[in-house]
């Protein structure tokens, strides 16, 4: 079975602008800006058009004019090297402007997001003549030698209400965590934030499937408005556990010995997988008459076997 291919910073793009939706007619997003030709491109560019305007969300409380933003998914690093490089990314960005000076440099921010904290890197800037602030949850200043305003955004530490499309990129979350972000996503309204919320989940989802089972397998309070959200993403994930349950369904078969019937093979794990598909599949709406028919066209089980799981 392949490796699944998380693509964590298109989810990083549309999670930033929910969170700073409120004040999107004043702000103008560029995905993997291109700094001269590739590869020297930075994740995300945000360009405020009114440099009066104060942004209500605390992540763009430091924000000017021009604001360059370094996205590190789960299991990158972020290093002194990386803090380096983003700074390296504004300097090219602000001397490749057709006119001299036509960027200045008090007008350029720099952000750096990952999920956890990066003590060492911390620790070094600190010792190396850098104070490090942290005035929000989550959020902390690099302040002292640096060239422009710089922050790190710790999504982890950040508060969960606020903001729940930057804590969603994470391979940790809890049951609370994914509930609230389903919660939120059925709130929207307009296509676009639809569309970027989408974005999100398919990473969150694909990255927490254990926390997605256990929510549908659970107490039953999850509303239908929740289970439509989750469908299209939920089906995938049925299909690889069909296909595990069958495997080693097929594995225990032949060790016990073809004569005692493929059912007979079924070991106390399958027994489980199969109860756990057969509750997703009711919580999805299917019928009885369906689920029936899945058990026995996948499983080889008869039509009392099936019923034995109904």
């Amino acid at each position: 079975m392949k490796e699944k291919k998380i693509q964590w910073h298109p989810g990083f793009a549309a999670a930033l602008d929910l969170e700073l939706r409120s004040d999107r007619e004043y702000l103008h997003f560029e995905k993997e800006y291109n700094l001269n030709t590739k590869p020297l491109a930075v994740d995300l560019l945000v360009i405020k058009k009114n440099a009066a305007v104060r942004l209500n969300n605390e992540i763009g409380r430091i924000f000017r004019g021009h604001n360059l933003l370094e996205y590190k998914s789960p299991g990158d690093h972020l290093n002194i090297d990386t803090f380096y490089k983003t700074i390296a990314y504004a300097c090219l960005y602000k001397s490749y402007e057709k006119t001299l000076n036509e960027v200045r440099a008090d007008d350029v921010t720099v952000s750096l997001v990952r999920g956890g904290k990066p003590e060492e890197l911390f620790s070094y800037l600190e010792g190396n003549g850098f104070r490090i602030t942290n005035p929000y949850r989550g959020i902390y200043y690099v302040e002292g030698l640096v060239m422009f305003p710089s922050q790190v955004i710790v999504t982890g530490e950040l508060e969960l209400e606020e903001h729940v499309w930057l804590r969603a990129l994470s391979e940790k979350l809890k049951e609370k965590e994914m509930r609230t972000l389903l919660e939120r996503t059925s709130c929207l309204t307009g296509k676009y934030d639809q569309e970027l919320a989408d974005s999100v989940l398919n990473v969150s989802v694909l990255a927490n499937e254990r926390v997605v089972e256990k929510l549908m397998e659970g107490d039953g309070s999850m509303s239908e408005a929740l289970l439509e959200i989750m469908k299209p993403m939920i089906e995938p994930m049925i299909e690889k556990q069909r296909q595990i349950a069958m495997e080693e369904g097929r594995s225990q078969g032949l060790r016990q010995g073809i004569s005692q019937g493929f059912s007979r093979g079924i070991d106390q794990e399958r027994k489980e997988s199969i109860h756990r598909l057969v509750a997703t599949l009711r919580r999805l709406g299917y019928d009885d008459a369906v689920i029936r028919q899945e058990l026995r066209s996948e499983y080889g089980l008869s039509g009392k076997a099936a019923d034995e799981y109904l």
